[in-house]
Protein backbone atom coordinates (compact mmCIF):
# COMPACT_ATOMS: atom_id res chain seq x y z
CA UNK A 1 0.00 0.00 0.00
CA UNK A 2 1.72 3.39 -0.79
CA UNK A 3 0.85 6.04 1.61
CA UNK A 4 0.45 9.11 -0.94
CA UNK A 5 -2.80 6.60 -2.46
CA UNK A 6 -5.73 8.59 -2.21
CA UNK A 7 -9.29 7.24 -2.78
CA UNK A 8 -13.05 8.28 -1.22
CA UNK A 9 -14.04 5.05 0.01
CA UNK A 10 -10.64 4.12 2.47
CA UNK A 11 -11.58 3.80 6.24
CA UNK A 12 -10.45 6.19 8.83
CA UNK A 13 -7.55 3.99 9.27
CA UNK A 14 -6.76 3.87 5.85
CA UNK A 15 -6.85 7.29 5.23
CA UNK A 16 -4.47 7.88 8.42
CA UNK A 17 -1.57 5.22 7.11
CA UNK A 18 -2.38 6.87 3.57
CA UNK A 19 -2.97 9.99 2.09
CA UNK A 20 -2.72 11.67 6.00
CA UNK A 21 0.53 9.51 7.22
CA UNK A 22 2.76 12.71 6.84
CA UNK A 23 0.85 15.05 8.13
CA UNK A 24 -0.47 12.51 11.39
CA UNK A 25 3.20 11.80 11.50
CA UNK A 26 4.69 15.60 11.85
CA UNK A 27 1.64 16.46 14.61
CA UNK A 28 2.55 13.43 16.78
CA UNK A 29 6.36 14.06 16.72
CA UNK A 30 5.67 17.58 17.60
CA UNK A 31 3.19 16.63 20.85
CA UNK A 32 6.03 13.87 21.95
CA UNK A 33 8.60 15.98 21.21
CA UNK A 34 6.68 18.73 23.98
CA UNK A 35 5.81 16.41 26.60
CA UNK A 36 9.41 15.02 26.61
CA UNK A 37 10.86 18.58 26.62
CA UNK A 38 8.62 19.26 29.57
CA UNK A 39 9.80 16.28 31.52
CA UNK A 40 13.35 17.48 30.31
CA UNK A 41 12.69 20.73 31.63
CA UNK A 42 11.34 19.53 35.10
CA UNK A 43 14.61 17.58 35.52
CA UNK A 44 16.58 20.36 34.77
CA UNK A 45 14.85 22.58 37.32
CA UNK A 46 15.38 20.53 39.97
CA UNK A 47 19.28 19.02 39.36
CA UNK A 48 20.69 22.18 37.57
CA UNK A 49 18.54 25.06 39.01
CA UNK A 50 18.33 23.21 42.58
CA UNK A 51 14.54 23.73 42.91
CA UNK A 52 12.40 21.72 45.10
CA UNK A 53 10.83 19.19 43.47
CA UNK A 54 7.02 20.92 44.11
CA UNK A 55 8.37 23.70 42.40
CA UNK A 56 9.90 22.02 39.36
CA UNK A 57 6.89 22.18 36.96
CA UNK A 58 8.34 22.00 34.04
CA UNK A 59 7.05 24.80 31.38
CA UNK A 60 3.45 24.52 30.79
CA UNK A 61 3.33 23.62 35.38
CA UNK A 62 4.61 26.89 36.39
CA UNK A 63 1.97 28.84 34.35
CA UNK A 64 -1.05 26.17 34.93
CA UNK A 65 0.09 24.75 38.51
CA UNK A 66 -2.21 21.70 38.35
CA UNK A 67 -1.26 20.08 35.43
CA UNK A 68 1.87 18.89 37.40
CA UNK A 69 -0.17 17.12 39.94
CA UNK A 70 -3.51 15.62 37.67
CA UNK A 71 -3.12 12.19 37.32
CA UNK A 72 -5.85 12.38 34.54
CA UNK A 73 -3.68 14.60 32.26
CA UNK A 74 -0.56 12.17 32.58
CA UNK A 75 -2.89 9.60 32.17
CA UNK A 76 -4.68 10.98 29.25
CA UNK A 77 -1.28 11.64 27.67
CA UNK A 78 -0.27 8.04 28.16
CA UNK A 79 -3.32 6.61 26.53
CA UNK A 80 -3.05 9.05 23.54
CA UNK A 81 0.65 8.03 22.83
CA UNK A 82 -0.35 4.01 23.26
CA UNK A 83 -3.44 4.57 20.93
CA UNK A 84 -1.18 7.23 18.36
CA UNK A 85 1.86 4.49 18.22
CA UNK A 86 -0.94 1.39 17.68
CA UNK A 87 -3.17 3.34 14.60
CA UNK A 88 0.14 4.86 13.15
CA UNK A 89 1.61 1.61 13.20
CA UNK A 90 0.25 0.06 9.94
CA UNK A 91 1.99 3.11 8.04
CA UNK A 92 5.39 1.39 8.69
CA UNK A 93 5.78 -1.11 6.07
CA UNK A 94 9.36 -2.10 6.34
CA UNK A 95 10.88 -4.51 8.57
CA UNK A 96 13.53 -2.62 10.72
CA UNK A 97 11.07 0.45 10.59
CA UNK A 98 8.21 -1.37 12.03
CA UNK A 99 10.42 -3.26 14.63
CA UNK A 100 11.11 -0.11 16.29
CA UNK A 101 8.29 1.19 16.08
CA UNK A 102 6.64 -1.68 17.43
CA UNK A 103 9.52 -1.59 20.45
CA UNK A 104 8.38 1.69 20.89
CA UNK A 105 4.63 0.50 20.83
CA UNK A 106 5.76 -2.20 23.55
CA UNK A 107 7.56 0.37 25.95
CA UNK A 108 4.46 2.64 26.11
CA UNK A 109 2.06 0.02 26.59
CA UNK A 110 3.78 -0.80 30.22
CA UNK A 111 4.60 3.45 30.81
CA UNK A 112 0.54 3.36 30.11
CA UNK A 113 -0.29 0.23 32.79
CA UNK A 114 1.92 2.39 34.82
CA UNK A 115 0.04 5.49 34.54
CA UNK A 116 -3.02 3.54 35.10
CA UNK A 117 -2.26 2.53 38.16
CA UNK A 118 -1.72 6.11 39.38
CA UNK A 119 -5.11 7.17 37.58
CA UNK A 120 -7.17 4.04 39.95
CA UNK A 121 -5.04 5.33 43.21
CA UNK A 122 -5.85 9.04 42.77
CA UNK A 123 -9.58 8.34 41.82
CA UNK A 124 -10.52 5.28 44.55
CA UNK A 125 -8.11 7.52 47.27
CA UNK A 126 -6.41 4.19 47.92
CA UNK A 127 -2.66 4.12 47.31
CA UNK A 128 -0.74 0.78 46.63
CA UNK A 129 2.26 -0.24 48.70
CA UNK A 130 1.35 2.14 51.92
CA UNK A 131 2.41 5.47 50.33
CA UNK A 132 1.18 8.36 51.00
CA UNK A 133 0.41 9.65 47.26
CA UNK A 134 -0.09 7.41 44.36
CA UNK A 135 2.33 5.07 43.14
CA UNK A 136 3.82 3.28 40.54
CA UNK A 137 5.27 -0.29 40.52
CA UNK A 138 8.75 0.78 39.41
CA UNK A 139 8.38 3.86 41.27
CA UNK A 140 9.29 1.89 44.23
CA UNK A 141 12.95 2.21 43.01
CA UNK A 142 13.02 5.56 40.95
CA UNK A 143 11.93 8.47 41.78
CA UNK A 144 8.88 9.97 39.88
CA UNK A 145 10.12 12.83 38.18
CA UNK A 146 13.27 10.08 36.89
CA UNK A 147 11.50 7.57 36.16
CA UNK A 148 8.86 9.53 33.76
CA UNK A 149 11.72 11.12 32.34
CA UNK A 150 13.40 7.59 31.34
CA UNK A 151 9.99 6.31 29.99
CA UNK A 152 9.74 9.04 28.08
CA UNK A 153 13.13 8.64 26.50
CA UNK A 154 12.89 5.12 26.26
CA UNK A 155 9.65 5.12 24.16
CA UNK A 156 11.40 7.93 22.12
CA UNK A 157 14.57 6.29 21.12
CA UNK A 158 13.14 3.40 19.04
CA UNK A 159 10.15 5.76 17.86
CA UNK A 160 13.25 8.24 16.43
CA UNK A 161 15.21 4.73 15.02
CA UNK A 162 11.63 3.91 13.61
CA UNK A 163 11.19 7.21 11.79
CA UNK A 164 14.65 7.24 10.49
CA UNK A 165 14.21 3.71 9.02
CA UNK A 166 10.56 5.06 7.47
CA UNK A 167 12.07 8.39 5.97
CA UNK A 168 15.00 6.50 4.49
CA UNK A 169 14.34 3.31 3.47
CA UNK A 170 17.41 0.94 2.94
CA UNK A 171 18.25 -0.07 0.01
CA UNK A 172 17.52 -4.13 0.85
CA UNK A 173 13.69 -2.73 1.33
CA UNK A 174 13.30 -0.16 -2.02
CA UNK A 175 10.73 -2.78 -3.65
CA UNK A 176 8.22 -2.02 -1.25
CA UNK A 177 5.82 0.94 -1.35
CA UNK A 178 7.46 4.35 -0.08
CA UNK A 179 5.22 6.78 1.89
CA UNK A 180 5.38 10.13 1.05
CA UNK A 181 7.22 10.73 4.31
CA UNK A 182 10.46 9.42 3.12
CA UNK A 183 12.72 12.44 1.92
CA UNK A 184 13.71 10.74 -0.80
CA UNK A 185 11.94 7.48 -2.78
CA UNK A 186 13.97 4.81 -4.98
CA UNK A 187 13.07 4.05 -8.30
CA UNK A 188 12.98 0.19 -8.44
CA UNK A 189 14.92 -1.00 -10.77
CA UNK A 190 13.38 -2.94 -13.48
CA UNK A 191 14.63 -6.68 -13.95
CA UNK A 192 17.13 -6.66 -16.52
Amino acid sequence: MAHAAVGGSESFMERLNGEWHEVAMRTFMVIVLGHWMEHFLQTFQIYVLGWPVPQARGMLGMVFPGLITSEVLHYGYALVMLLALWALRPGFTGKQERWWWTLALGIQFFHHFEHALLQIQALSGHNLFGRPVPTSIAQLWVPRVELHLFYNTIVFVPMIVGMYYHLFPPETEAARPQCSCAWHTRSVASPV
